[in-house]
């Protein structure tokens, strides 16, 4: 089965890809102008928005992440703004390491929100997947993408930049939210 994944950045299409292999399920990205407004006011908003907009572009269902990195020190910051918190990716580090400076408190958590939406606006599926870990004192490691390279998940002695994909896609919040959605979809006629 071929589903339309609402985004636009093809790590994450990889990424989910790479975690569906074998499932049956191929993602793939929506037709060009998918540009939804994310004004939504929780990652289970913004989800349902990207879902919405894939879907009615498409005209099939489609599935959408909203993604962020939630720091406990810093009242949930970035949050809902991870992919906004400074234009590139290396400045949304800076920014983060420069805000965590001098605090003892550096637990944060991944939070992934997976929404399933019809062409027509109806929500068919959605859940929440969480990674917990600590931001680091500097960037570590080239895998990955985003925060990978200062987020070091629980139980683990380094970040998420360091671990191969496997590891990565086994404890990852966007891992953990996809396999409900591919259990779910594992029980549905689409």
């Amino acid at each position: 089965m071929k589903l339309v994944f609402a985004t636009n950045n093809i790590n994450k299409l990889k990424e989910v890809n790479e975690i569906a292999k074998n499932s049956g399920v191929e993602f793939i990205l929506p037709p060009d102008g998918f540009n939804p407004e994310e004004n939504g006011q929780t990652f289970e908003e913004n989800s349902y928005i990207k879902a919405y907009e894939a879907a009615k572009l498409s005209g099939q269902t489609a599935l959408a992440d909203d993604s962020g990195l939630c720091v406990d020190s810093l009242n949930g910051a970035p949050g809902l703004y991870s992919a906004r918190y400074a234009p590139t990716q290396q400045q949304r580090i800076e920014r983060l390491l420069k805000e965590l400076s001098g605090k003892d408190n550096r637990n944060a958590k991944f939070v992934c929100c997976m929404t399933l939406v019809t062409p027509d606006g109806e929500t068919l599926f959605q859940t929440t997947g969480i990674c917990n870990g600590h931001i680091t004192d500097k960037p570590d490691g080239v895998n990955g993408f985003g925060y990978d390279p200062v987020f070091i998940p629980d139980n683990y002695n380094i970040t998420i930049a360091r671990m191969d994909d496997s590891t990565k896609n086994s404890i990852s919040h966007r891992g953990n939210a996809l396999r409900q959605v591919l259990e779910f979809l594992s029980t549905t006629n689409l």
